[in-house]
């Protein structure tokens, strides 16, 4: 079976001359992710294979995450990899409370309504603010469903099935 690996970050740009770079974090776990000694994978289309980076530094900085990696002490080092993305091999994956869930496990969860309509499959999750939404496409088209109490009613990540209350105006 192919390994598999999630995103926790993107490098946007340098910081300074000394090595540092610029992150835009993509991970709920921010503290824990991108602490002092943590290994990271950069994947960059210049690379055959991920690099494995270790964090000697980490700053939060403006809404970014400012780290230097060991051996990566001057910005000559590391330019060459802005673009890339860091990210964390599956079995690093935190284990998450009893009602809390990865969006990669609700990507093709089959969506029903609480009558028993099936409205199609999770294609997308949007984080758009204040709550996440999730894209549903199946055979009423896209179907935007806001994970709220009110909508959401029963999660089965492991069952690959959601059910969902329709409240009104939302088709």
């Amino acid at each position: 079976m192919e390994k598999r690996y999630y995103g926790v970050g993107k490098l946007v740009n340098t910081h300074g001359l000394r090595g540092e770079v610029r992150i835009i974090p993509t991970t709920d776990f921010p503290d824990q992710r991108f602490r002092k000694g943590n290994e990271l994978l950069l994947f960059h289309p210049t690379l055959t294979e991920p690099l494995k980076l270790k964090i000697a530094t980490r700053r939060p900085h403006k809404g970014f995450e400012i780290l230097s990696f060991h051996g990566y002490s001057n910005i000559n080092d590391i330019e060459k990899y802005k673009g890339g993305e860091l990210k964390i091999p599956e079995e690093s994956l935190m284990e998450l409370e009893e009602d809390e869930f990865y969006i990669h496990q609700l990507i093709g969860c089959e969506v029903v309504t609480d009558q028993g309509e099936e409205l199609g499959k999770i294609v997308d999750v949007m984080q758009p603010g204040a709550n996440d939404v999730w894209v549903v496409k199946g055979k009423r088209g896209e179907i935007l469903l806001p994970y709220i109490d009110d909508c959401i009613k029963e999660v089965d990540v492991k069952g690959k099935r959601v059910v969902c209350h329709l409240m009104e105006g939302l088709l």
